[in-house]
């Protein structure tokens, strides 16, 4: 080994995912597609420098533990909990659809069945880092669509980590000649192994990790409870492997779970996420180092048939799976479309199945160039969106038919709700969304005796707020059959609080066109927005970037001493430059 191979392989694969990384950035596409092209170009199939593919490949295993940490570390029962009526059934039929179909797909090309399991099984979870970058980057991370989705792949996580489990176990019986019996006993003692890994690492290591972290944070040293943090991390990631034969990712997952519910938690989060990003960074250039062309012109028609799955068959199974449990079309495609990709535990998965001889090393080629074509195109997939829902309202038949259930559902709803408040008011107002923002305004509104109708797209929140006693109606505010059975034509104001900037304009534009007078007040992120809401004839507009602005300099001009006259005038001053829709 050369002397510096180490630093050369650091050096040059870092570099190589700089550029590529901002590039694809730059292009509207995820990093991680940069970081796998960076691999490509360092590997040893591509001319010029070639990296050292083993210590790449040992650096890799580090950033595989650091985010299988910050996986564990970040999971909340929670957020799985509010979308669990759709994202526990749903992710679960599509995850075994996918591996079924992926699986045939491997078998039909001369694959062994437990490859065959593993390539479906890879191409069944999708990236929630891709995911959740592809919901900001279209406002939609914080809506209702924006929950379901991410919920969704919360359980393919957990379904991925549940596989990680059993990766040694069936590698176990691989080879053997054993005995139905000693095959009961081989898997025996296998799930023995990893029960007493999870029972020692959540009962035990939940009461000794923080502790020991909570000790070391006592020494004032950030330096020493960084060095903790990660030490935790590989000791435990370690010693499931070789105490207990399991994944290190496994061991990674458990060990994030335990510090993740510990005081300290949100500190070992900050000081992990700079090492995680770091070395995730470096196992995707691994990954992509390990690509062979080669693979592909000898298997064309496999790579193919596997982006069909990845582009095709897993989103439709997704989208009718969401529609049959009565949720919308556009909830539906938000979901559809967040799972047509695959990322970084396809390639954890197969890489641990790999090392146990379950999986072949030409299978990853297939899966980094289908991961390369997919998360390629998932953001002009994300910018279809909306054309293709308007595509669909065109044909009322397929429309009806993929939205009879939620509409059935929101009906149902509307029958229930009360239909008049159950107080005494003069003023009515309509709420769009019932995010955050929406429920703070609503609150408000209640305190001044101002009767609230709430217009919401997540059909539990709807039926949350139904039983409650409160009246909502389900369905998109963006249509005036659903404005009407809010009861637009009596209402005295409207409040749209949706955090997505065109559902935003579009509800202004509709209300307009049936109520021209009706005042409107709007909820904005950006100044930028002005213009399109100005163009609709909104009545006041909140921008958040502004208001914040104004609010932080008030609160320094209070502190400094300036006084409060001179204070309100500089403000006043702010929001008259943003124009007369600015909030008061």
């Amino acid at each position: 080994m050369h002397a510096y191979d180490l630093i050369l392989t650091l050096t040059g694969g870092l570099v190589a995912a700089l550029l590529l990384g901002m590039m694809t950035r730059r292009l509207g596409a995820s990093p991680i597609l940069g970081y796998l092209l960076a691999g490509v170009v360092v590997g040893p199939w591509t001319p010029g420098f070639v990296a050292n593919l083993e210590l790449a490949g040992q650096l890799a295993e580090v950033g595989i533990v650091l985010l299988m940490f910050g996986v564990g570390l970040h999971f909340q029962l929670g957020d799985l909990l509010k979308v669990r009526r759709i994202a526990v059934p749903g992710a679960v039929v599509q995850s075994l659809f996918a591996t079924v179909i992926g699986a045939v797909v491997a078998v039909a090309f001369g694959w062994s069945t437990s490859a065959g399991l593993v390539l479906g099984m890879s191409v069944a979870v999708a990236s929630t880092v891709v995911l959740i970058r592809m919901l900001t980057d279209h406002d939609a991370l914080e809506t209702p669509h924006g929950h379901v989705a991410v919920g969704w792949l919360i359980v393919e996580d957990i379904f991925t980590v549940v596989i990680l489990l059993m990766v040694p176990v069936l590698a176990s019986l691989r080879g053997t000649d054993a005995s139905p019996v000693q095959a009961v006993g081989i898997v025996g003692i296998g799930l023995l192994k990893l029960t007493a890994l999870i029972a020692l690492v959540l009962i035990i290591g939940a009461r000794a990790v923080p502790w020991f972290l909570t000790r070391v944070a006592q020494s004032r040293s950030s330096e020493l409870f960084t060095l903790a943090v990660l030490a935790v991390a590989l000791a435990v990631a370690t010693g499931s492997a070789v105490i207990f034969g399991a994944s290190m990712a496994l061991g990674a997952f458990l060990a994030g779970m335990v510090v993740g519910q510990s005081k300290v938690s949100h500190q070992a989060a900050a000081d992990a996420l700079p090492m995680r990003d770091a070395f995730a960074v470096l196992f995707f250039v691994t990954v992509g180092m390990q690509f062979d062309p080669r693979s592909l012109i000898a298997q064309p028609g496999l790579v193919l048939s596997v982006l069909g799955i990845i582009l095709l068959a897993k989103p439709l199974a997704a989208l009718l799976v969401v529609v049959v449990l009565g949720y919308s079309v556009r909830t539906a495609l938000t979901v559809a479309i967040g799972l047509a990709q695959i990322g970084e535990f396809s390639f954890i998965l197969a890489d641990a199945a790999n090392k146990v001889d379950l999986f072949p090393a030409e299978g990853r080629s297939v899966l980094v160039a289908c991961a390369i074509v997919s998360i390629g195109l998932n953001p002009l997939l994300f910018r279809l969106m909306d054309p293709l829902e308007e595509w669909l309202r065109r044909r009322p038949t397929l429309w009806r038919g993929l939205n009879r259930r939620a509409e059935a559902r929101g009906e149902a709803l509307r029958e229930q709700a009360p239909k008049e408040p159950t107080r005494a008011c003069d003023v009515r107002a309509i709420v769009v969304g019932y995010g955050p923002v929406g429920r703070t305004a609503v609150d408000i509104l209640d305190r001044f005796n101002v009767c609230s109708v709430i217009v919401e797209l997540s059909i539990d929140t709807v039926t949350e707020l139904t039983n409650n006693g409160r009246i909502a109606v389900y369905g998109d505010a963006r249509r005036a059959e659903v404005l009407h059975a809010a009861g637009i034509g009596t209402a005295d104001y409207l409040v749209v609080t949706t955090p997505n900037p065109e559902t935003r304009a579009a509800v202004v534009n509709v209300v307009r066109s049936l109520q021209p007078d009706l005042p409107i007040f709007v909820r904005a992120h950006y100044i930028s927005e002005r213009q399109a809401l100005e163009t609709h004839r909104a009545t006041a507009v909140c921008y958040e970037e502004a208001e914040v602005a104004v609010r932080l300099a008030e609160m320094l001009l209070t502190e400094i001493g300036v006084e409060a006259a001179q204070i309100e005038a500089e403000s006043l001053r702010i929001r008259e430059e943003l124009g007369p829709g600015a909030s008061p």
